[in-house]
């Protein structure tokens, strides 16, 4: 009786791994004859996000101490100055 059980559940074993496994090639292959592509959306958003990141990181830099030999370097004319104040955030909006 054992070695039918152990028979019997190797089948059924084998039959989900085929089963299994024919699901997954025939995902493989609708994605292949598809050919998805990256959505223009996602391209969009990476790319307004670096011009971002690119532009903040400029202002910052541009408005920060210089590092050595770059102290006496002209801020460009785009780049806004940022004031700075004594007490940012505390108290009362300054209009």
């Amino acid at each position: 009786m054992l070695v039918f059980l152990n028979t019997v559940l190797k089948v059924v074993v084998s039959k989900r791994e085929d089963i299994t496994m024919n699901i997954l090639m025939q995902a493989a292959a609708e994605a292949v004859q598809n050919q998805p592509h990256f959505p223009v959306s996602a391209t969009a958003v990476y790319v307004v996000g670096f011009i971002a990141a690119t532009t903040i990181g400029s202002v910052a830099w541009y408005n920060s101490k210089r590092p050595v030999g770059w102290e006496d370097k002209e801020r460009p004319d785009v780049v806004p100055e940022v004031k700075k104040e004594e007490t940012p955030g505390i108290g009362e909006p300054k209009s």
